[in-house]
């Protein structure tokens, strides 16, 4: 069986890892690119000591910057998933709504909760690895401990900002055959790396050379001569310069909102009510359960008793004053429904299916991120007139009123700047105070 040129490329380019991942290599190393752009130096130098603990062991390594790279190790956490040791990171890559069934209905969590454990998520995982990072930060912690949670911790920043993660439809849309360009794949690696190859390769010429100004003083140091690096002065220049399309909205992207009574959510009585806490103080002498099964039991819940899904209301522990995967998560999923400019298309099915499978019902790591032997079936029939086979029976994706609207909406772009922005956010907040002074060392908009 042959492979074309363009199907090797983009394998090549963007699928280095064999299996479905949010943003795919390509993706992850962009927004640990646009995130180092922005961290201060002292925080930048921090980072790199935990990375790697024996840099600044010569005086050359010492005297460079920047002293390390973030993108090499933003796909770690796909790559050991599938080591023994490192199994029960699988969900914490996605979270699924139970009631979520795009793009019709994107309730957030919706009465029914969220799908697996509280801690099984990537909302509750981020908040996790974070406050492992903070322990370090307070001498609790060893630097081994730090450096894992770090390498989590930039992957899953990345991941959170891929709407397809945060929706659990068809293991996030991977179970959704579509035609990209007419060739057979699935909604899922359309996002993780088709739509990026399409930008790197509609990038203006212009990109290819370093940014004048101030904008290349601190962009260039921090670029490596990858594939992606003209998307990335784009990005920076025409999207999180002064005046650029995410200019004033960035500011705030760092915002968590604060807790107040009249948000948090409650767990609605049960007609047992009376009963209640008799029985959980029984339970909970029995040793029957923590206080989550717990509640669980006494509002009848048997899934979530059992640890098969986890209750609305448990979202607000996943979030702090400075950290708040949940909230910064919603707008995200939402772009499952959004009417203007939709992640998943409203022209895929009809309203009212259901029967779909979710990530908890289907294993997610068996699904190729871009299965070579997908794009050869297209091309067992041969090519007539130089053009690919085409399949009428498939949604086509590669077409001005899908991609070309995530295109002039800079979608794809704005979700990675999001992640870049906020991962470096994130990492300044907690190290901050250990780093020393930050305030003359943070990236400056041209």
């Amino acid at each position: 069986m042959r492979t074309s040129l363009l199907s090797a490329a983009l394998v090549s380019a963007l699928a280095s890892i064999p299996v479905a991942y949010g943003w795919g290599a390509a993706g992850h190393e962009i927004v640990a690119t646009i995130a180092q752009i922005h961290l201060p130096k002292p925080v930048l130098s921090l980072v790199c000591d935990i990375l790697h603990p024996n840099l600044n062991a010569s005086s050359s390594s010492a005297e460079a910057y920047p002293p390390c790279h973030l993108a090499p190790i933003a796909a770690w956490a796909d790559s050991i998933r599938m080591r023994p040791q490192y199994r029960y990171t699988a969900p914490m890559h996605y979270v699924n709504a139970v009631d979520d069934a795009p793009p019709h209905s994107c309730p957030f969590p919706g009465t029914r909760g969220w799908q697996g454990r509280p801690t099984g998520n990537i909302l509750a995982a981020l908040g996790n690895q974070t406050r492992v990072l903070r322990e370090f930060a307070r001498g609790d912690r060893s630097v081994g401990d730090a450096e894992e949670a770090l390498k989590f911790l930039v992957h899953w920043m990345g991941d959170m900002h891929q709407p397809l993660h945060m929706s659990g439809r068809e293991k996030g849309g991977n179970g959704v055959k579509v035609a990209w360009n007419g060739r057979v794949t699935n909604l899922h690696s359309v996002w993780d790396g088709l739509l990026i190859a399409q930008a790197l390769r509609l990038t203006p010429n212009n990109y290819s050379h370093p940014l004048p100004g101030t904008g290349g003083v601190f962009v260039e140091p921090h670029l490596r001569g990858a594939i992606y690096d003209p998307y990335v002065r784009r990005i920076m220049h025409e999207g999180l310069s002064t005046g650029g399309r995410f200019d004033t909205e960035s500011e705030s992207w760092l915002d968590c909102p604060t807790p107040s009574d009249s948000t948090a959510r409650t767990v609605p009585p049960t007609q047992h009510a009376g009963t209640s806490s008799a029985l959980g103080y029984a339970l909970r002498l029995l040793g029957l359960g923590d206080s989550q099964t717990v509640q669980a039991l006494l509002n009848l819940d048997v899934p979530a008793a059992l640890g098969l899904t986890t209750r609305a209301g448990t979202e607000k522990e996943w979030d702090d004053a400075a950290v708040c995967p949940y909230a910064w998560a919603r707008p995200i999923h939402a772009l499952n429904c959004d009417a203007s400019l939709p992640v998943w298309p409203h022209g895929l099915d009809a309203p009212g299916e259901d029967g779909h499978a979710s990530w908890a019902e289907v294993p997610y790591d068996v699904v190729d991120f871009l299965d070579v032997s997908l794009l050869e079936e297209e091309e067992e029939g041969g090519e007539q007139g130089g053009r690919p086979p085409r399949h009428p029976e498939l949604f086509e994706l590669d077409t001005p009123e899908y991609a070309g609207r995530l295109a002039r909406g800079w979608v794809v772009e704005r979700l990675l700047a999001m992640a870049g922005v906020r991962l470096a956010g994130v990492l300044t907040d907690i190290f901050a105070d250990v780093a020393g002074d930050v305030e003359g060392y943070v990236y400056v908009k041209a």
